[in-house]
């Protein structure tokens, strides 16, 4: 009788810490974005684009293009490769897949358009590089390196003290 006991009690103890924690993150991630093009390139914004930063969340990496004015057009799709704008010379991109990112906004001065790195993704999940491609003719071109052919989403924020921030989250998983 008293093992009959301490096997239900652990069983009960079990169940309950079992819901208590939750399911495990990528089974709670609902991303249902899809993979293909978004954003049309309509708008110019007079604003500089001014810097790119990353962050890791638990169902996706994101990247946040910060420009001094909103109002801009983009464009984000998956690419077979991506080439800077004038030149067509290649920008090499670590990963299974690549996107090319177009924001309608000159890149400010002294803004590295064309670096190879311009985050460290490293031990990111899907991120594997961002890499500029370009300013030219008011626009700024940049390539995003990610491990597979993985949804995506596109969107902008208000920036504190004015301009946009224009946000690119790529999912860990379908």
């Amino acid at each position: 009788m008293r093992a009959l006991l301490g096997g239900s009690l652990t069983l009960v103890m079990s169940a309950a810490l079992v819901g208590a924690l939750g399911t495990p993150a990528s089974a709670a991630c609902d991303t249902p974005w899809g993979s293909l093009r978004k954003g049309t390139l309509t708008g110019v914004a007079k604003g500089p684009l001014e810097r790119v930063r990353t962050g890791r969340h638990a169902c996706y990496d994101r990247l946040v293009i910060d420009v001094a004015q909103s109002g801009f057009g983009h464009r984000v799709k998956y690419v077979d490769q991506v080439y800077m704008d004038a030149s067509g010379d290649l920008v090499p991109l670590r990963g299974g897949a690549k996107l090319e990112i177009i924001v309608q906004s000159p890149a400010a001065p002294g803004y590295p358009s064309t670096s190879p790195n311009l985050a460290d993704v490293s031990g990111y999940t899907t991120f594997r590089q961002v890499a500029g491609a370009v300013s030219f003719e008011g626009k700024t071109t940049l390539g995003l390196g990610v491990r597979a052919r993985l949804p995506f989403r596109v969107f902008t924020l208000p920036r504190d003290g004015g301009g946009s921030r224009f946000v690119v989250d790529v999912a860990h998983t379908w």
